[in-house]
């Protein structure tokens, strides 16, 4: 038995060992790290939380409403243990902020997962709680969504009258018969760079303000069948010059509607111009059909589809897949984040398929909000 013994602690010492080296670890961190355990206190901590929180006294079995008091963009008291208790799945967001007692605050970024505290299945269960300072972060996005707003406002009539000025040019120069090639492509040439640039400057603008929370979601009743009409009557000629057709799917028990028609008209006009873009044989179909509560919407074409590399992207500020034929096609690559945005105003969800090579469908439902 005396030499059995200490076999029997050699598990014991190694758990130890790995317990401690755990702790060092979370101690080396930069960001903050609270752990709580199943009723809401205070379970350990590192060096980096209490610099964060401002505090240099110890947090251990003190309610976590007492050390982190949350408030939204607003400024409006968050209910932390009931953001906690709710948690199922690791969450996180950058938008909520650290109050202290005098008054100042600070931006955080907050990840909340569920934990067990201990080892094995029985072990106790709680939650940890991540915290980085992202006050700095936050006033150099603030300034650099206030420069794009400035820029793209600024840029506006500089730009309408340079495309008004080009589409009169090209207006003139086909009534006075000259047959100048030359003049005609270079005419055609500029009226397309500065269309395009002024696609992007609506981008910029609309992103700006949905990044600052300046859109506002202003509800009317649609009438989900001539607004698909609408559409598709107004992209059909675009559809046309590149010998695709524009096809409707409504479902005859449409119902009205009640959503912002500003936001939805805007979500589907990019689903339709990515569609015409990227498709360039067959046709782009536009349906709509009831659903409880709401509308579905989708658009669906029959193009160069998106590889499953970039399906996790296609909604990301920016993005633009790497696929040589998107790269023949100008765009910013704000089109698809922005209409997720917007989604997210309006309470839509989207979903969409594809297959490389065969097309892609984007579907959105889109529920009544009163």
């Amino acid at each position: 038995m005396q030499n059995r013994l200490p076999k029997l602690l050699v598990p014991a010492k190694a758990a130890q060992l790995e317990h401690e080296r755990l702790k060092s670890l979370i101690h080396s961190m930069a960001d903050g790290v609270i752990a709580i355990d199943e009723d809401f206190n205070v379970a350990s901590f590192n060096g980096a939380a209490l610099n964060i929180l401002d505090v240099n006294t110890s947090l251990t079995n003190k309610a976590i409403t007492s050390v982190l008091k949350l408030v939204d963009k607003n400024n409006q008291p968050l209910d932390v243990r009931k953001i906690i208790g709710e948690t199922k799945t690791s969450q996180a967001s950058r938008e909520w902020r650290l109050l202290y007692p005098d008054g100042s605050k600070a931006n955080l970024y907050v990840s909340i997962a569920p934990v067990r505290l201990s080892y094995g299945q029985s072990g106790a269960k709680g939650y940890v709680i991540m915290l980085r300072d992202i006050t700095r972060e936050k006033s150099l996005e603030e300034e650099r969504d206030e420069f794009i707003s400035v820029v793209s406002h600024e840029l506006r009539t500089p730009v309408a009258i340079a495309e008004g000025n080009l589409g009169n040019a090209e207006f003139i120069f086909q009534k006075s018969g000259l047959q100048n090639t030359d003049i005609r492509t270079a005419l055609s040439q500029a009226h397309t760079q500065i269309n395009f640039l002024s696609a992007l400057i609506n981008d910029l603008s609309m992103l700006s303000r949905a990044e600052r929370g300046k859109l506002n979601v202003d509800i009317e009743t649609i009438n989900a069948h001539d607004l698909l009409e609408e559409l598709a009557a107004d992209y059909r000629p675009q559809a046309e010059t590149k010998g695709l057709s524009i096809q409707t799917d409504l479902d005859p028990n449409l119902e009205l509607l009640q959503t912002s028609k500003l936001y939805t008209r805007e979500i589907l006009q990019n689903f339709i111009t990515n569609a015409i873009k990227y498709t360039e044989t067959g046709q782009v179909t536009i349906g709509a059909r009831p659903k409880p509560g709401g509308i579905e919407f989708y658009v669906a074409d029959t193009g160069i589809g998106i590889s499953k590399t970039d399906r996790e992207k296609v909604f990301d500020k920016f993005f633009r897949s790497e696929d040589y034929r998107t790269r023949e096609n100008s765009g910013t690559g704000l089109g698809l984040y922005i209409t997720l945005k917007l989604s997210r105003l309006i309470h839509a969800n989207i979903d969409f398929a594809s297959t490389l090579n065969k097309g892609s469908t984007f579907t959105i439902f889109i529920p009544n909000l009163q």
